[in-house]
């Protein structure tokens, strides 16, 4: 090793989770760490667009309440929520976001009251915003400077390798890679996961560079549980630009909140019927129907009309921005739009207070599993979600280490770490081929091959090698759900098994690595190699 540090937490990640718990962290008095790939000002957060989901007890629909959030939740979580974690996330969202204007946040609103818009899946116009439709960005900004005011130490452009064991084999820190290659450890007892998603094992996304699993990968190899994996939520309006890759602008839900409707290619409205909230039904519907739709009419994409909406370069100027971009004017056209891989509904299992199954190890933001989400994500829960759970996970690891229940072990320095590895465009040519909206279980098994035969092993000495083999392994876990859940639930949808199975598929599908590395579910099948 080449250069260590020591706190009392390390957290990793550096979108709305990870600097909530940062900064709850040093109000508790804890030696806080934080390291992240990019800059500090570069998670994930800033490219969140639409809002916070949250019911405040002093402006609200009148009607709505926390309970009439908890059940728009449950219904779109299509019967894999956990009703406790639901409950007790939405009743903190409230005291959250106070906490989030106070640290600088600014939102929209007038006069003294916040603007509020509605979303898919929302039965009351609940969602604050911030520049129409930059609240991410807002959200990033105001954490991000308290975090560099605060004086809460950050290692820019390191790359989280590897969980370093204790002389006890219990969690003793971080292997972590600095900008030029070089291998250093962080002495910790407590590492929080904040890591974002996994939108990059997909050809299209509305993910960032840094979105490549790493959380999932690094919590599998230190022992924890996944789960839910197989629900990616397909944004089902991205913008369109034929023969694009990568990262895709989102064209915001809010647009339909404010009356935009989906139109196929022939004019038709694509939501009329099919739903009862039509065009703001949950995302899975909305996503399924443009996806057969675009296959029914064979075109490209679908179209978005919001020629309806007024001053929409005031209230969408982001939208707006990456429309004119591509030489589109929503003012006076429909915007080209398709689906791409946008939130993982599943993740590390955590509670509600960020705990994992192994000590020592946390989880926050989209990386985690708390059950909040189900099957498939109520609009604008996610910010909401690593708020309050960002919060609860600074204050779980200080008590924990009050307790007793974790504390600072001498590391035991690991040699460099290796791991299988699969070409990236490889790898999201399948997964997208395969993987996406449409599943079978002929598609998920000629994947699994396809991987297993291009894996590699290789040492992670560098970034790119890293999140190569976060994408590998989290692909195949992601494959080995998609597979075994023989029903179409909430974001996974299976061609070959088309109805939802409530008698045998109201459960999750839980993976871990055993100690030779071999993926199991343990709700219920034997070990499967991953090598």
């Amino acid at each position: 090793m080449t250069w260590e540090a020591r706190a009392d937490l390390v957290v990793v990640g550096t979108g709305v989770a990870g600097l909530t718990a940062a900064l709850r962290a040093r109000e508790l008095g804890l030696r806080t760490l934080v390291i992240t790939k990019d800059a500090a000002a570069a998670g994930g957060t800033g490219w969140a667009q639409g809002g916070v989901a949250v019911v405040r007890p002093d402006e609200h629909d009148e009607g709505d309440s926390v309970q009439r959030h908890v059940t728009d939740t449950l219904t779109a979580g299509a019967g894999l929520c956990d009703e406790r974690a639901v409950r007790e996330i939405l009743a903190d969202g409230a005291a959250a976001v106070a906490r989030l204007r106070a640290a600088g946040a600014r939102f929209d609103g007038t006069g003294g009251a916040l603007a509020r818009t509605r979303e898919g899946g929302h039965t009351a116009f609940r969602v604050i915003h911030a520049g129409g439709d930059a609240t991410g960005a807002e959200v990033q900004r105001a954490l991000s400077e308290a975090v560099g005011t605060g004086g809460i130490p950050v290692l820019e452009r390191h790359c989280a390798a590897e969980p370093v064991r204790g002389d006890g084999g219990t969690l003793a820190g971080v292997l972590a890679l600095d900008p030029h290659g070089n291998p250093g450890v962080v002495r910790a007892p407590a590492v929080l996961l904040a890591t974002g998603g996994l939108g990059r094992l997909y050809a299209a996304t509305t993910n960032p560079e840094v979105a490549t699993a790493d959380g999932i990968a690094f919590a599998l190899r230190a022992g924890a549980t996944a789960a839910d994996l197989e629900f990616v939520q397909f944004h089902p309006t991205a913008l369109h630009v034929p023969g694009a890759r990568g990262r895709r602008p989102l064209v915001t839900e809010a647009v339909r909140g404010e009356g935009a409707v989906l139109l196929d290619a022939r004019g038709d409205r694509i939501m009329a019927g099919v739903h009862p909230l039509a065009d703001l039904a949950p995302r899975d519907v909305v996503a399924a129907e443009i996806d057969r739709r675009i296959a029914e009419t064979g075109a490209e994409c679908a179209y978005l009309d919001a020629t309806g909406i007024p001053e929409f370069a005031a209230r969408f100027p982001t939208v707006f921005g990456s429309c004119r971009a591509v030489g589109v004017d929503p003012r006076r056209e429909p915007i080209p739009v398709t689906s791409a891989a946008h939130y993982s509904c599943g993740g590390v299992v955590t509670d509600v207070d960020g705990r994992t199954g192994v000590a020592g190890l946390y989880a926050a933001g989209e990386v985690a599993r708390t059950g909040l989400h189900g099957a498939n994500r109520l609009a604008s829960n996610s910010l909401l979600e690593g708020l309050v759970v960002g919060g609860r996970a600074a204050e779980a690891v200080a008590r924990d280490l009050r307790g007793g229940l974790i504390a600072a072990r001498r590391p035991v320095l690991p040699p460099v770490p290796a791991a299988a590895v699969v070409d990236r465009e490889l790898l999201q040519r399948t997964m997208t081929a395969h993987a996406g909206i449409g599943r079978t279980a002929d598609g998920l098994a000629a994947a699994r091959a396809t991987l297993d035969k291009a894996g590699i092993v290789r040492p992670l000495r560098t970034r790119e090698a890293v999140e190569d083999a976060a994408l590998a392994l989290t692909a195949q876990a992601l494959l080995a759900a998609a597979e075994a859940r023989t029903e179409s639930r909430g974001s996974h949808r299976r061609r070959d098994h088309p109805a939802r199975d409530d008698v045998r598929w109201r459960r999750s599908v839980a993976l871990r690595l055993d100690v030779s590395g071999w993926l199991f579910r343990t709700d219920r099948e034997p070990p499967r190699s991953v090598a």
